[in-house]
């Protein structure tokens, strides 16, 4: 059995909201842009528009210690770390996904348990691996406990760090891993079944809606249509 026929069994195909609400008051931890440790935005005299411009204008560094360090909304309070990313940060290719989970919140990296390893196998069935020429990450940085879905006010939160790495990045595709991480792109409400095939436009670059890994692991029979959606993806890069 070839390499890719072993790839396509991992797979399951064997022969076969509005985010634009900036958060009021959050605390802050971040004093890369003045904000000392423990006080909230009205302590420190900055305001929430503040802490937008602030982080639009950090480097991979500066954005690093942010994140690290950020307690803008509540789900600071139960992590072990915040995971901002990995991967190539010149990457063509910049695949986003909902939020870490226990594996992530221990090793501070995206994607690194069961759905980790799918996601893997997905790229290497479209000759793409992770760290070359591909960036992955999150809508909120992290976890949420229980593994729940973020909710709005948190993924608002993370939105200028998200916005901040597409923008360092300058990725030719994203491709939006589930429904929180479409709905956080698109900054509207998203159904995978009637989105994916779709291209969809983030400031001028194309967006790719598909399933994420996790949901996979629970419903097998849509690998197929995860498969579609990867050719799908495959296409659109080489025809950019």
């Amino acid at each position: 059995m070839s390499r890719r026929d072993l790839i396509l069994r991992e797979l399951g195909l064997g022969p076969v909201w509005r985010l634009r609400e900036r958060p009021a008051g959050p605390a802050e931890e971040q004093t890369k842009h003045g904000v000392p440790s423990g006080l909230t935005l009205a302590e420190s005299g900055e305001t929430s528009d503040d802490r937008v411009a602030a982080i639009a204008a950090m480097g991979w560094d500066e954005l690093k210690a942010a994140v690290a360090g950020c307690r803008a909304c509540a789900l600071c309070q139960a992590r072990k770390q915040a995971v901002l990313g990995v991967g190539d940060v010149e990457a063509d290719w910049m695949f986003v996904g909902e939020g870490p989970g226990a594996e992530e919140d221990e090793r501070g990296e995206p994607f690194v348990g069961q759905a980790g390893k799918l996601l893997d196998a997905m790229l290497t069935a479209i000759d793409l691996k992770r760290g070359d020429n591909v960036y992955i990450g999150n809508s909120v940085k992290c976890r949420p406990p229980g593994n729940r879905t973020p909710e709005p006010q948190e993924t608002a939160a993370c939105w200028p760090f998200l916005e901040r790495q597409i923008e360092l990045i300058k990725p030719k595709l994203i491709v939006a891993l589930g429904r929180p991480a479409a709905q956080t792109l698109l900054q509207s409400e998203v159904k995978i079944s009637s989105s994916r095939g779709r291209l969809f436009d983030y400031r001028g670059i194309p967006v790719v809606v598909t399933y994420h890994p996790a949901y996979l692991l629970r419903n097998l029979p849509d690998k197929a249509r995860a498969w579609e959606d990867l050719c799908f993806m495959r296409r659109t890069m080489k025809g950019l």
